[in-house]
């Protein structure tokens, strides 16, 4: 394999793919967003569903971004131990985001931290963000791309709860994020709930929640009950689509938890907004792919 070739070709395809889910929503998006517009009963709501189909129409039409604020860029790796260009992805997956910037085009996020100055290139310090996770004995990536917008993000909270709270305050605190802050993230969400130890762990476990697909289930039958329990409670609040009302405040919850202390439980909370962009795709040793959350997906 001619390696410099083999990185030129990668940071062309994540470039464009990274561009690309700024335009176009996920599968399992669209079709939550249709079936939501369907089980409508609320006219404002439907009228407010309907003009959410007509601009995703218009940004797959003119090949423009969807929403204005195609946020930070993050990306989460899973990478086989023995993929080729291991020791390359941080660089490729940088020239990635400055190349769908030009080319998306992407508006520039990137401020840097006390000096207060946009980069101008959706790059800067330990942004785009990487998230690894190694895979021994494996010779592919899947890396999930995340948009990380600023409505969508205004809700993300982590806390460690008291002794004694359980599964009933992270059910609390779930409501308590959601009926603050969750009108301003453009529902209706996917809510993304991480159980673990300590603030930072439950923080990152919530974010990987929400990478999942909406209608996925946890594989422990009392958190995915939990799962569809908040989902429903929630909707109960009727948010409805962007805080108008409607039968729905969210797309679906998704939990994802670790073992933890016996003394403590940690929990976070993330959310995606209705124009949830995110994208799958997995790379072979080849550098052949295939793209897993978006159906269609041509270069």
């Amino acid at each position: 394999m001619d390696k410099t070739a083999a990185i030129a070709d990668l940071t062309q395809l994540m470039s464009k793919f990274t561009a690309y889910i700024g335009k176009r929503l996920p599968t399992d998006v669209s079709d939550k967003l249709g079936e939501l517009r369907e089980k409508e009963v609320n006219f404002l709501a439907k009228e407010v569903y309907e003009s959410m189909r007509q601009n995703q129409e218009a940004a797959d039409k003119l090949d423009r971004p969807s929403c204005q604020d195609t946020g930070v860029i993050q990306y989460f790796l899973t990478a086989g131990a023995n993929f080729p260009l291991l020791g390359e992805l941080e660089e490729i997956l940088e020239g990635a985001t400055l190349g769908a910037t030009r080319e998306g085009p992407l508006r520039h996020n990137a401020v840097e931290t006390f000096v207060e100055k946009n980069t101008g290139t959706n790059t800067g310090s330990k942004i785009p963000w990487l998230d690894w996770e190694i895979v021994p004995g494996d010779d592919s990536v899947t890396i999930d791309v995340y948009m990380a917008g600023g409505g969508c993000t205004l809700p993300g909270a982590a806390k460690v709860l008291m002794p004694g709270q359980g599964y009933e305050g992270v059910a609390e605190f779930v409501f308590d994020v959601v009926t603050s802050r969750g009108v301003n993230a453009c529902p209706p969400l996917l809510v993304g709930v991480g159980v673990s130890t300590s603030a930072e762990t439950a923080a990152r476990l919530s974010k990987k929640a929400i990478l999942r697909p909406v209608n996925s289930r946890h594989s422990n039958d009392n958190a995915a009950m939990m799962e569809e329990l908040l989902t429903e409670g929630l909707n109960e609040l009727g948010l409805g689509p962007q805080g108008l009302t409607g039968n729905n405040s969210v797309m679906g919850v998704n939990i994802e938890s670790s073992a933890r202390h016996p003394s403590t439980i940690g929990v976070a909370v993330s959310t995606g907004c209705w124009a949830h962009r995110r994208g799958r795709i997995k790379i072979h040793a080849d550098m052949s792919y295939e793209v897993i959350s978006h159906k269609g997906f041509q270069l």
